[in-house]
């Protein structure tokens, strides 16, 4: 199984999978709304590394889930 059918497999089964990709995909679009801010006050600045974050934990998460998936399959 390929990784993109695999991931099409997750979103169409997995409610945490879904939740994660869209939380991912939102934190990826407030984060380069963001970067096109300048000057970027200190609550920007924070906010951004929090959105990093919160997108490296989704994202770990989503891998792990992934990993999983495929040693069941």
């Amino acid at each position: 199984m390929t990784q993109d059918s695999l991931i099409d497999r997750l979103m169409a089964e997995n409610e945490e999978f879904r939740t994660l990709r869209t939380e991912h995909h939102r934190h990826d679009a407030e984060l380069e709304t963001l970067k096109g801010t300048s000057p970027l006050s200190p609550e920007q600045q924070w906010r951004i590394t929090e959105l990093k974050k919160l997108k490296l934990m989704a994202k770990d998460r989503m891998e792990a889930i992934i990993r999983h998936a495929r040693v069941t399959a």
